[in-house]
This record gives structure tokens, C-alpha cells and sequence, in this order.
């Protein structure tokens, strides 16, 4: 790529004015940064980590995911899952079968490295190991109203038109941006290895415990000869929630199995009124606490926003003035909200239910076929549960009643 008369770094060497930056190699990043550069802008995707890099999450993509991927991606799964066995806190255990693929499972470092593969054969330019110290948009290192400063680690300032933040929860440019946050969850997970015999009784099969803490529940996610094995519930009692883990570990069988990777991580969603945007700055996916609030799933949260964002990215880079800079990002939010924030909404009402009544929702799930057509179509893409509380009538009528309790 040419260099213009721009940004300097510390030592003094100029950088070309990007007119999109994009500020993290997660799903939401490189999504942001295919979809800018497949415009025909000039993209550049930071990242802080090499690549691969291993990412704490069970790496389920169910159909709004598959969806959101890009033409021609070639996911690369590792398991392809026909069966889900239901258990609540261990008891009641039942398996529902599908003869259609439910959903599938990828290692995330290797999914996410596909991601910014295919953000680079659009045309987008990805420099790793770059860590971003913040973001500037007025004073001496902004030589225009009309551009951002990204001022990294090392001092190094680089300019661009529009900057997108994929830099998760805890990232700089949602802090740049004022995102706010109201819920909060832990997650804990181990990857372990076991034999082919253990490995043939998990094939096709993942597991959904109900848990012992209120909103809080486990999975078993097979991937060849290992299974991703993990437990989520709301932040605040890390000893409950790391006891959990060790008994639902136990109970599997699973506790002589020496674990190749054990690690945690923090799951936020926004409150309805967190902003999305500062100027030309924007955010996304985790950064943006764009995730579903009863299941945490973020993969297509950050797939879906991450589009979005580099959409509409592009159209604040060619924004004029301020005005009508602002005016583009408004336009990113009220995409944002009008399909990702309604379908947190419905989640949002999930997890109130099923914290109150789990063996309700189990009972329905392993016993009541209608609820089981609608996780299959969930997980499928075929609906979603806002659109099942809207389009039926008796799930409308038990959130309702929950909502006035």
C-alpha cells in the first residue's frame, strides 16, 4: 500500500492516512475489516496477540453464525452435532437427537485465524503484536476534524477516517466510547484430552447442564480427542462458581483427565442505553457488550455487528464534517439495536425466567416437543426467540407473567 504525507511514528517515518482501522482480530474485528476492505477502502486490522491465539469460549456456531461468515469461508469444524443431552445440576439426564446437523464446533483459534485470512484476501492489511494505547480525536496529533489518531504502545500514531473497536470488553475504545455495561458473568473452562474411547461417546453429542447457581449452567463441547468443558454464571461468588466447574467435572467422569489449558473470562453485555458510537470511532461485538444475555453466545453477535460496523465505517470515513460523521454512526447504532438489541431483549427475558424456574425450562426442553422445535430452529437460524415471543402466543403469556413478578 502507497504512503501519503500523514501521521508520523516516533521515529519519524510517515504512515498512510487508513481510511478504516480496525482494533482487534476477533470474529467482530476481522468482520469489520473484510467488510471495509471488500468496499475498496484501504483497512488496516490490529491485533495485540499472534496469530493463532487461543480464545477461552466452547466455539459452538449455530446458524446466525454460519450466515454472517463470508462467501465461500470454509468453516473449519471439528465436530458436527446431531445430539444434546439435558441434565439439571447433574440429575434428569436426557438426550434429543436431530437427524439434520444442529450446530457445529471450531477451535477459535483456528476459526478466528480464518476470519483474518479472509479479511486479508479482501485487501485489508493485519499487523500483530500491535498494542493500542488510545485513541485521540481532538488535539495536536489529529491534523483534521476529519481524522482519528490511534496512538499505539510504542508511540507510534497512526491516522485513519473512521476507526472500528473489536477489542473486547475490557478494550480501549469501548472505554474511548463510554460503553456502559449491566450484566456481568463469569465464565470458566478447560480443555481436555482424552482417549478415542471417551472421545467415540462424546461424537456428534455436546451436554447443557442446568446449574446449581441461579442463571449459571455447563457444557460439554467435543472436538476430536478433546472436549471443551466449561461452566458460566453471574459474577460475584468466583469460589461457587469455580466448585461448580470441579464437581461438573467429577460427575462427567472426567476429574483423572489432566486438562491441556484451564482459563477464565468475563462476559459483559450493555445496557439498553450504552452508546455505540464517539465521532468517528465505533464499536463492536464484545467491546461493544453485544452478546446473548441467557446463553452468552457472542460468536454471531460479533460476526453480525462486526458487518455492520464496517459498513457504515466506510460511510463515516467519507463523512465531510462532523455533522454528518455523527449522523452515520446514529444510523450503525439504530441498525445495531433494531436486530441484535431486540433479540438481547428476548434473551434478557430468558435468563429472568430461567433463573427463577430451571426446571421448567428443562422440563420443556426434554419433554414438551414444541420447545425442543424451537431450540432446534434457534440454533439452526431459522428463528430467533425474539421472534418466537412475538409470533406465539403462550410464550408471550409466561414472560409476561414472569415480567410481573
Amino acid at each position: 500500500m502507497s504512503s501519503e504525507n500523514a501521521g508520523r511514528d516516533a521515529a519519524g517515518s510517515t504512515e498512510p492516512v487508513w481510511d478504516v482501522i480496525v482494533v482487534g482480530a476477533g470474529p467482530a474485528g476481522s468482520s469489520a475489516a473484510r467488510a471495509a476492505a471488500a468496499a475498496g477502502r484501504r483497512v488496516l486490522l490490529l491485533e495485540k496477540s499472534g496469530l493463532p491465539r487461543y480464545k477461552t469460549c466452547g466455539g459452538g456456531i449455530i446458524g446466525p453464525s454460519r450466515d454472517a461468515l463470508p462467501p465461500g469461508f470454509a468453516l473449519p469444524l471439528r465436530e458436527r452435532v446431531h445430539a444434546v443431552t439435558f441434565s439439571l445440576d447433574g440429575r434428569l439426564v436426557r438426550t434429543r437427537r436431530s437427524r439434520r446437523m444442529l450446530f457445529g464446533l471450531v477451535n477459535r483459534a483456528e476459526f478466528d485465524a480464518a476470519l483474518v485470512e479472509a479479511a486479508q484476501q479482501a485487501g485489508a492489511e493485519v499487523r500483530t503484536g500491535v498494542t493500542v494505547s488510545r485513541v485521540e480525536q481532538h488535539g495536536p496529533a489529529v491534523p483534521d476534524r476529519r481524522t482519528v489518531a490511534v496512538v499505539l504502545g510504542d508511540g507510534t500514531t497512526l491516522l485513519a477516517r473512521a476507526v472500528v473497536g473489536a477489542d473486547g470488553s475490557a478494550g480501549r475504545i469501548g472505554a474511548h466510547v463510554g460503553v456502559k455495561l449491566d450484566q456481568v458473568d463469569l465464565g470458566l473452562e478447560a480443555e481436555i484430552p482424552v482417549p478415542p474411547t471417551v472421545a467415540e461417546d462424546w461424537a456428534g453429542r455436546v451436554l447443557i447442564d442446568w446449574g446449581p447457581i441461579p442463571g449459571s449452567y455447563g457444557w460439554v463441547f467435543p472436538k476430536g480427542d478433546t472436549l471443551t468443558v466449561g461452566v458460566i454464571s453471574a459474577r460475584g461468588d468466583g469460589a461457587a462458581t469455580k466448585r461448580y466447574l470441579q464437581d461438573f467435572i467429577a460427575r462427567l467422569g472426567l476429574a483423572g483427565f489432566e486438562p491441556s489449558i484451564s482459563s477464565g473470562h468475563l462476559t459483559r453485555c450493555r445496557a439498553d442505553d450504552s452508546p455505540l458510537s464517539r465521532g468517528r470511532v465505533i464499536v463492536c461485538g464484545d467491546a461493544a457488550g453485544l452478546l446473548e444475555p441467557w446463553t452468552r453466545e457472542g460468536i454471531s453477535y460479533a460476526l453480525r455487528s462486526g458487518r455492520l460496523a464496517g459498513e457504515w465505517a466506510v460511510r463515516i470515513g467519507e463523512a465531510q464534517d462532523a455533522v454528518d460523521a455523527r449522523r452515520q454512526a446514529l444510523n450503525y447504532a439504530f441498525a445495531v439495536k433494531a436486530g441484535l438489541g431486540v433479540e438481547m431483549g428476548a434473551g434478557r427475558r430468558m435468563l429472568a425466567f430461567y433463573q427463577r424456574r430451571p426446571g421448567l425450562v428443562h422440563a420443556a426442553l426434554t419433554g414438551f416437543p414444541p420447545a425442543w422445535k424451537a431450540f432446534v430452529n434457534i440454533t439452526r437460524g431459522a428463528t430467533t426467540i425474539a421472534e418466537i415471543v412475538r409470533s406465539h402466543a403462550m410464550a408471550r403469556r409466561v414472560l409476561g407473567a414472569m415480567d410481573k413478578r
